[in-house]
């Protein structure tokens, strides 16, 4: 008989070193969330894209991430985390080379698309392989609580490394770093990473899969076509049609017996407010960032290295903060955590609009590192809420929906808010005087803020009056995403308190089951 006693296996430098090889490997796939945001000048100065097609040139792989990330998840269950790992890190190198050498557009947003169905794989196995690695319960938390900060690291270095490689070389050189790390993988993965599989799992439902892709990219799209092109009656066409395949992937979902989403736990309202408090926090800071970067480029006229190296106080209080929120929710409590850190948060994205509304650089960094400061505690305490909430054998289900949460979270940030800001940026620019140019260069203008400012590069003389007001149009549509941000997290703290404090949540809800 095996003995139950018996202390769990303490880890060797091989699992150490296994984790090193996942936290780099999840990085960078995180990273590719945000690594385009400085280099989007440079890709509308080369690939000339529309207004429509920057946006999918941002969005498109964080959607394909988190619609395929339950799916992946199922997958690794079936033939083998680290099996699927390793075709996910293959293909990801092969798309990333796929990217740096794309000569139009549509091969870029290809590219990415190709890039997110890869970087699916990540995440969700890389966890799981975690788990696997560390026995004690002890290294086990700390060992995910590595792995958590290497994810959360990703989305804020991501800008700094795209803006020293492009202060060298060819934008395509922000996806050729991820050649080398996904080869690092192939290379030690199979000798540093156990395998695992679940023989039990359920089959996946593609019919379920299909739906939820295709219930996220027609809405998406009739919203970037409503704020790249304006309002026109067809517009919502798509976005009908998106809601109407949401209904039958939640019907479909409530009829199986091994559901792609588990829509039980959605009854629990503790976890409800968590999920919605966990994706709001990563929704408006991912859009945030998009702004801030671009702006700090476009509006104050910095160059990319200088804008990356602007962002490392913030990504230092990300890191930090990361390593030392546990302090704050052992001395406050998971709920007064989350409420705490929803009005800091608020109160960063107050100033953040003031800020970018008077185009002061200092109040933007000033603001991005208060943001920082009640961002991470929120993220990290009600990651453990989700998990901690639901019953224990719906524990790896509400896992996968926390994970998808995230990234869904983040992709439809960077497209609302983005798109939010496109819609501003035309209505700002609708009176400009463009009387001087011709009608590709005064519709390029007025849809997109890079195309003006690499426009007004090629003149001779002063700068022309429209590029001011192009410039106060964004910072018009960025103050404006912040205020919404603001309101929105303000609301989720009031509403989170009455939810909470009905639900009687404690600190054994962060425990592990």
């Amino acid at each position: 008989m095996p003995d139950h006693n018996r202390m769990p296996e303490r880890a060797t430098r091989r699992e150490w070193i296994g984790l090193l090889i996942l936290s780099i490997a999840c990085l960078i796939y995180s990273m590719d969330l945000s690594v385009l945001f400085l280099a989007m000048p440079a890709i509308v100065a080369d690939l000339d894209p529309t207004a429509t097609q920057l946006l999918w040139i941002n969005d498109i792989y964080g959607f394909m991430v988190a619609g395929f990330l339950v799916t992946m998840g199922t997958l690794g269950d079936r033939i083998g985390r680290r099996k699927v790992l390793l075709i996910g890190a293959f293909f990801f190198a092969a798309a990333s080379g796929f990217a740096a050498f794309a000569k139009t557009a549509d091969m870029l947003i290809l590219a990415r698309a190709l890039l997110g169905i890869a970087g699916a794989t990540i995440a969700p196995s890389t966890l799981s392989l975690v788990v696997n690695l560390f026995q004690d319960e002890t290294e086990r938390n700390r060992a995910i609580s590595i792995w958590g900060t290497a994810f959360a690291l990703g989305g804020l270095v991501g800008p700094l490394i795209g803006g020293l490689l492009l202060h060298y070389f060819h934008w395509g050189s922000v996806f050729l770093i991820n050649i080398p790390i996904m080869a690092l993988l192939l290379l030690t993965a199979p000798f540093l990473l156990p395998e695992y599989r679940d023989e039990s799992a359920s089959p996946i439902d593609i019919l379920s899969v299909a739906l939820s892709l295709l219930t996220v990219l027609p809405i998406i799209y009739g919203f970037k076509k409503m704020a790249a092109d304006g309002f026109q009656p067809f517009q919502l066409a798509p976005i009908a049609f998106g809601l109407f395949l949401g209904t039958l992937f939640l019907r479909r979902q409530k009829t199986l017996t091994h559901p792609l989403i588990d829509l039980g736990l959605f009854r629990i309202p503790a976890f409800t407010a968590s999920l919605l408090v966990n994706l709001s926090g990563v929704f408006f800071i991912f859009g945030i960032y998009l702004f801030q970067n671009l702006y700090l480029q476009l509006v104050i006229g910095l160059t990319p290295l200088e804008a990356a190296l602007w962002s490392v106080p913030s990504s230092l209080v990300f890191t930090v903060m990361s390593f030392q929120a546990y302090r704050i929710t052992n001395h406050l409590g998971p709920v007064r955590t989350v409420l705490l850190g929803l009005v800091v948060n608020a109160f960063g994205a107050a100033c953040m609009a003031v800020a970018a509304y008077q185009m002061s650089l200092i109040g933007v960094l000033i603001s991005s590192v208060m943001i920082g400061i009640g961002f991470v505690p929120v993220i990290l305490t009600t990651t453990g809420l989700i998990v901690g909430t639901a019953p224990p054998e719906r524990a790896g289900s509400a896992s996968a929906i926390s994970e998808t949460s995230a990234e869904f979270g983040g992709a439809l940030g960077v497209a609302i808010l983005g798109s939010l800001g496109t819609l501003v940026y035309r209505l700002a620019m609708s009176g400009a005087d463009l009387s001087g140019l011709d009608s590709k260069s005064a519709l390029a203008v007025s849809t997109s803020l890079a195309s003006a400012v690499e426009l007004a590069g090629t003149l001779d003389g002063n700068l022309p009056p429209w590029l001011i007001e192009a410039r106060q149009g964004y910072a018009l549509g960025f103050a404006l995403s912040c205020a919404l941000a603001a309101i929105t997290l303000l609301a989720l703290a009031a509403i989170a308190r009455r939810v909470y404090s009905r639900a009687h949540i404690d600190d054994k809800a962060l425990q592990p089951h």
